[in-house]
Parts: C-alpha cells; sequence; structure tokens
C-alpha cells in the first residue's frame, strides 16, 4: 500500500508541472514557518514519509517495549559499578547524573533514530537528553498540509498526522507537578544564543504562550541564582528549565554555568530532561541492552524485542565480549569484519568520529581501530539495513533523488507520538551533516 501511496504521490507531483518558482514559494512559505536550521530552510524535498497504520503500530509497540526494558536497566545503573563503568560517563557527568532532579524517571523526553525497510526496524541510536524536532515535525506538516500536490493526495487518502507541541507541553507541565509545582511555571528554554535550532524555540515559546505558559528564551551563561531563585538576565523568576544544551557542551563551559548548576542541585528548579537522562544517552546503552550478562534484567518480550531492533553494540576495548552467545576476541573480531561494523563515539552528534567499516579500506580501519582503543570512549555497532526512497525536488524542472531514510521516533515518558524523519544521500543521516528534514504521515486508502 504505501510503495502504490508513493507512487501515487508522484504521479501527482508529475501532473502538477512544478517549476523552480514554485518550489520557492514553497521553500518562502516553510521559511516564514520558521523551518530552519540556522539561516537555511531545513526541508529539501516535496514528499513526506508515509507510514501505515501496521507499521505505526509495528514502530510503536518495538519502542515501548525497549523503553520499558530501559526503565529496569536505568533503575539499576546508579548502582552497579560494572554498567556505569561501560557507559563512560566521566566525573562531571557523574557529579550531574547524581543529583535527584525532584521527580522519577531518567529521560521524559527521547527520541530513537531507526531504519526502517518493508522487512525490518533497526534502531541505531538514542537522544535520551534533549531531542530536537517536536516543534518543527508539527508546523512543517501543517505547511505540508497546505501544498496542492499534499491536497490532492488527501482526496485519495486518510492522512493522520501528529501533535508532538501538545505532547511535549503536557510532559512538562505533569513533570512540573510531579517536582511539587503548584499553578502555571514561568518556563525557560535554555540553550546556546547562537545554536542553529533557535527558530524551533521561538515556535515552543509561541506554542506555550498560546496554551495560557509564560516562556522566555535564554542562554545558560545569562542566568543568575541568589541561593533562592534562578532568574532570567532580566530578573523573571524562573520555575522550570526546558532544557536543549546538551550535557557535554554545558560542563565545557562549567565556569559559566554554575548558576543553572546550583539551582539544580539546591531544587529550586525544575530541569527537564533531568540531567541523568546522560545514563541513557551514550551511545553504549545499547551495548548494555544487547550485552548476555544484562539479559536477566528483562522479560522474553523485551529480550525478543531487543533481539530484533536493536543492533550488537560492544565499547571498543582489548578483550573477549560475546557475539551471538558465543565468547569473541573483540579487536580481533572488529578487524576481521570491517564490512558490517561502524566506530562510533560513544557520546557525540552530527556524525562527528563516525568511521563506517565498508566504506574503509584495511589500513583506514586498523587505524579507526587503534584511535578507538586508544581513546577508551569508542563503541563498535554492527551495520544495519538501511532505508532507501525517491523523493521529488525541482532544480530546472522535477528530479528524483534516491535518498537514505531515518526514521525517527519521540518517546514521551516511554510512549510514542510523532516522528522526525531525515534524508540524506550518504550513509549519516542527520541534519547537522546536511541532511534535510520532512513530515512523517500515517496514511491509508479513502472508501469512496
Amino acid at each position: 500500500m504505501i510503495n502504490q501511496a508513493i507512487d501515487r504521490y508522484h504521479a501527482l507531483v508529475d501532473q502538477a508541472n512544478l517549476k523552480p518558482s514554485d518550489f520557492q514559494g514553497f521553500t518562502d512559505q516553510l521559511k516564514a514557518a520558521r523551518i530552519m536550521y540556522g539561516d537555511r530552510v531545513s526541508v529539501e524535498y516535496l514528499r513526506a514519509q508515509f507510514l501505515s497504520p501496521e507499521q505505526e503500530k509495528t514502530v510503536r509497540h518495538a519502542c515501548e517495549t525497549i523503553w520499558s526494558a530501559l526503565d529496569k536497566l536505568s533503575a539499576e545503573i546508579p548502582r552497579s559499578p560494572r554498567l556505569k563503568a561501560d557507559l563512560g560517563l566521566i566525573p562531571r557527568e557523574q557529579e550531574l547524573a547524581d543529583v535527584d532532579p525532584g521527580y522519577p524517571g531518567f529521560s521524559l523526553l527521547a527520541r530513537f533514530d531507526s531504519f526502517m525497510t518493508e522487512n525490518t526496524l533497526q534502531f541505531v541510536e538514542l537522544n535520551a537528553e534533549c531531542p530536537a524536532g517536536p516543534a518543527y515535525t508539527e508546523v512543517m506538516a501543517e505547511v505540508f498540509r497546505q501544498h496542492p500536490v499534499m491536497q490532492a493526495f488527501e482526496r485519495e487518502y486518510d492522512v493522520r498526522s501528529f501533535n508532538t507541541r501538545d505532547k511535549l507541553l503536557k510532559v512538562i507541565l505533569e513533570t512540573w507537578e510531579a517536582w511539587g509545582g503548584q499553578g502555571s511555571p514561568q518556563v525557560a528554554i535554555v540553550d546556546w544564543a547562537e545554536v542553529s535550532t533557535y527558530h524551533e524555540f521561538e515556535l515552543c515559546k509561541a506554542f506555550f504562550e498560546g496554551r495560557g505558559v509564560k516562556t522566555l528564551i535564554e542562554d545558560p551563561r545569562k542566568l543568575t541564582y541568589d541561593g533562592d531563585r534562578l532568574r532570567a538576565s532580566d530578573g523573571t523568576p524562573i520555575d522550570l528549565v526546558y532544557r536543549r544544551v546538551l550535557t557535554n557542551e554545558f560542563i565545557q563551559r562549567w565556569d559559566e554555568v554554575q548558576p543553572l548548576f546550583h539551582a539544580y542541585r539546591d531544587g529550586k528548579v525544575c530541569v527537564i530532561n533531568p540531567f541523568r537522562s546522560k545514563y541513557l544517552h551514550k551511545k553504549m546503552i545499547f551495548g548494555l541492552l544487547t550485552d548476555g550478562q544484562n539479559q536477566s534484567l528483562f522479560n522474553d518480550e523485551e529480550r525478543g524485542v531487543i533481539a530484533r531492533h536493536i543492533p550488537w553494540t560492544r565499547k571498543v576495548r582489548q578483550g573477549e565480549t560475546d557475539y551471538q552467545g558465543k565468547a569473541i576476541d573483540l579487536p580481533t573480531f572488529i578487524r576481521e569484519h570491517r564490512d558490517r561494523l561502524v566506530l562510533k563515539p560513544n557520546d557525540d552528534y552530527g556524525g562527528k568520529g563516525i568511521f563506517i567499516g565498508w566504506e574503509s579500506s584495511a589500513d583506514e580501519w586498523d587505524q579507526a581501530l587503534e584511535k578507538a582503543i586508544a581513546s577508551d570512549d569508542y563503541v563498535v555497532q554492527e551495520k544495519v539495513t538501511v532505508a532507501s526512497a525517491p523523493f521529488p525536488t525541482v532544480r530546472e524542472g522535477v528530479v528524483y533523488d534516491q535518498l537514505n531514510v531515518d526514521l525517527d521516533p519521540f518517546i514521551w515518558k516511554g510512549q510514542v507520538e510523532g516522528f522526525l524523519t531525515r534524508l540524506s544521500g550518504t550513509a549519516l543521516c542527520n541534519v547537522t551533516s546536511g541532511g534535510g528534514i520532512v513530515p512523517t504521515f500515517v496514511i491509508s486508502p479513502r472508501n469512496n
């Protein structure tokens, strides 16, 4: 059904005889809606990602079952020296993770990165700290649904989009109440003033204030704390921080962000996500999920879902580990199987520092392995099946590019609502390295 729907949508694109000026008008709409990454519009293509109801159900079941396993694992991590050592938090990260945020849960809003083909669904990472996209995706979907081609498509297909901004605000307000807050909080969206995702903060602010929640956007370096209240640069008292600043960047500017740290440590401000979300954000969390030593933590259904959907992942180091139930020497295994392995930094983003085995020569792979072992902060992960599909855009006329499709479901307190879909012509699908984004719709044929 999905392939037929894509073919029909592309036929409608072709019938529309779109010109560069038409695409420029579409781009201008996206720009006016602030679907921007820095100074560029984040959308480069004219088709959304389509999912069937059955595909959405598969993703939902896999995500929510894996999240159930992660809940059990995260409860175990703080009291297990072995698990903490495997995750590899640095001392400052551990100091932040040790702070009780004042409410239960390690990550209340997160986003998986996954690839979904007709026969497989495989996750490659988990952004459990401060995932971007919940406002971008919903507003982007609204712009797409105004396009004449999409409107023609909707005369033949039922189309469902997602209320990710509502879900975000609901989680924020529920957490505020769980923290002990009363009434409506003064929210601060906190990240560096110069980040490329600042436009999304503006979208969140407008939405929150439209729902009666006072909101400001602030750089963590401009906050002040007097031992009682955290305040914005204009003196406004802050009750709740919607944290978009990454922990590793926060630590890099440690001396400049002490007011937020001290207010958080003292329990004077509610911060979402908590800094202990770092436990789940490390790429080695998939290593803990797939490690034979940890399987007793999970029930049969969780073990089955992990085996089907989480690729084998291990910390890169000297010594033995297990692979498909057998003991292996890890460096030897990595060296001999570069055709199906990737080396990744345990905690980075934007595709930085990644070595792709099947795109490397034997010498390049050996050098990458030596670097990974020496750093003591790399993981190795088994290759997954990458989804690929044609997407239309307009240059001199309509053209179709074959692109890799990264389907990234949002998880809100363990439940799925909405997706960020990223497109790329390379093996790395991420906005920072140049991949565009499109909305995701669940579709089914109309019974006319």
